[in-house]
Formats: C-alpha cells, structure tokens, sequence
C-alpha cells in the first residue's frame, strides 16, 4: 500500500483549514477513544484528529496544539490499530507532516508524548517503532529524517516496556546519530590523494566544505557527481574560491576508484581514506551511499546527509540573503 503524505492530499491552503481549524475533529470513529483493553470488537474506520479550542486562533498555535494531541483519540491498549495499517500508517505519516510546521521543541514533545502513551501495550509500541524505522531512518524514505528519529530513540531507551537486549540496536544507533550532528563540529580524518600525498578535513582552508563521502561507479553516486557538477550556486561557491569539496572513498578497492577518477572535477579534492577510519572507527553514518556534508569555515555541520539539491537551495538562500 501506498502511503501518501497529507501535503500531496491537500493544498497547501487547505491543508492548515483541515488541520488548524478549531472543527477539524471528525464525528465518525469517535468510538475508538472509549475502547478498553478487554475490547474485542474491532471498530476501527478510520482516524480521529483532535478538536483544536477555538481561542488558539493563529496557525502557529494550532499547529502546535495539533502536535501535541494529534493521538490523544487512540486507545493504545487497543491492538486491533496493528491491523489497520490504511488508519494508522497514514495517520503516521500525516503525523510527520505535522512535525514539520511546529519548532523543534514542540517536535520532541510530540514524539515522546506519542510513545509514552504507546506503552500500554507492547504490540503497539513495537508497531510504532517500526514505522519510525521505515519512515524515519529508513535510507530509502522520501521522509527521513535524523531529528526526528533522535527524539524517537530516545523515547525507546527511556521506555520501561523494552528490556536491556531490545534497547542494544537504539542504543548504538543512537550514539552513531550524535556523531556530526547538525551544529557540532564534524570528526576530523586523514585523507590520502592518488599521489600518496596526505591531507585531512580541518586542514582545508575554505568558507565552506562539502564532505562527498562516496562509491565512485555506484548508479547514485554517479547522478549525485552529475548533479554537483551542474549546480550553479555550488560552481559558483567554488569558482570565487567560497568552497571546496571533499570526494572521499571509504573503501579499499583501489584499482576502482582509480578508474572513475575523471567523474571528478580536477577543482575537488579527490582522495582515499587510506586508513578505513571513517568505517572502522563508525566516525561518520555510512548506511546510505552517497553522503553528503555541508561545513562551515570551523567545520561544524550545517547540512547532514543530504541532497545535492538541497545543498544548492541552501547556498541560494545564502547568496540572496546577501545581495538582500
């Protein structure tokens, strides 16, 4: 089953009329929030959104409003909500959207809300971590997004439903997350060049970084290569000498990388981590191949494991807030 995001439901204005209106509850399924845990009858139809109070009456308030109680209509005792994953996941995935319109704090309020009411029952608790797995962490998910899923393993470690074994795989991933995290400094390492010269990350000397840490013959790396090679904010940073960029291999096939060394621009800095630190020691989060960085001139992280698209939409807003 396909599950749409509630923005490609909804126009945009439409969207903040369903959501932020103070009559955005639906009268159908109401039901669901009388259910106990000795329930058998499934009744389940569909979502209940919450009633937003008429005096929250902008919609950053009601935005907030709504994330705060998006759930308080499902009775997490009830596990009959594991076997409608058309009411569920969707809701989920409306729920993530959600998160998008409300601060940061008011996104890690709402996420750990949601599972601390989940501990009612187990099933459902587990049902929920995996959908923060598929569409949160998930290396393929359109909607993947570190934050979010930060808040969410939180939740599990701190949870008194999941046992010390359960808890091994967030904890681990957990502590990889923290690693260049969005403002802090990223994790320095030595680079070698294809003539055996050696450099490393806080050595370059730059306004900005862009860390490629990449497969080089990957399909992906290639449309990713392609796409850096074509951006005009990105070529422009580099040309006025605002940039420089870092191809890295993690890897120890040498005779391959050696071959795809004319994808690279000259203008980058195309070189090996001769060491393997970046894999061995887990410094950066390679489950999904390519990864991309961006570093101010102190190299702390700005952007974190993104598009090269996104890349380009950043440096734009940069250069227009400049000549603004």
């Amino acid at each position: 089953m396909k599950y749409k995001k509630i923005i490609e439901l909804l126009p945009a204005y439409t969207l903040f009329i369903f959501l932020l209106s103070s009559n955005s509850a639906c009268s159908n399924g109401q039901a669901n929030n009388k259910q106990t845990e000795d329930t058998v009858t499934d009744t389940i139809t569909t979502f209940v959104y919450p009633e937003v109070p008429t005096m929250l009456n902008t919609p950053e308030l009601r935005a907030d409003y709504l994330a705060r109680h998006y759930w308080e209509h499902v009775n997490f005792a009830d596990t009959n909500y594991i076997h409608h994953p058309e009411v569920t996941e969707q809701a989920w995935v409306n729920f993530i959207d959600i998160l998008q319109l409300v601060p940061a704090q008011t996104r890690d309020i709402a996420l750990k809300t949601l599972f601390t009411q989940a501990e009612k029952e187990k099933k459902c608790y587990t049902y929920l971590t995996s959908l923060a797995d598929k569409y949160l962490y998930d290396p393929n998910s359109p909607m993947r997004n570190e934050e979010l899923y930060i808040s969410v393993l939180d939740a599990m470690l701190q949870s008194p439903v999941m046992d010390n074994t359960e808890k091994i795989r967030p904890k681990a991933r957990r502590e990889l997350a923290q690693k260049n995290r969005i403002g802090t400094k990223a994790l320095d390492f030595v680079y070698t060049l294809a003539n055996g010269k050696q450099g490393n990350l806080y050595s370059i000397k730059a306004p900005y970084t862009l860390l490629f840490i990449n497969n080089p013959g990957c399909h992906a790396c290639s449309e990713t290569i392609e796409t850096l090679k074509q951006s005009p904010s990105i070529c422009q940073a580099i040309a006025q000498n605002q940039m420089k960029v870092l191809s890295i291999y993690p890897d120890i096939d040498l005779e391959e990388w050696r071959r795809h060394l004319s994808d690279f621009p000259a203008e980058w800095i195309n070189a090996y981590d001769k060491e393997q630190a970046i894999e061995l020691k887990s410094l950066y989060d390679l489950k999904a191949i390519p990864t991309l960085y961006l570093l101010n001139k102190n190299k702390t992280v700005l952007l974190k494991d993104v598009t090269a698209q996104e890349i380009e939409e950043y440096l734009r807003k940069i250069s227009k807030n400049i000549s603004e």
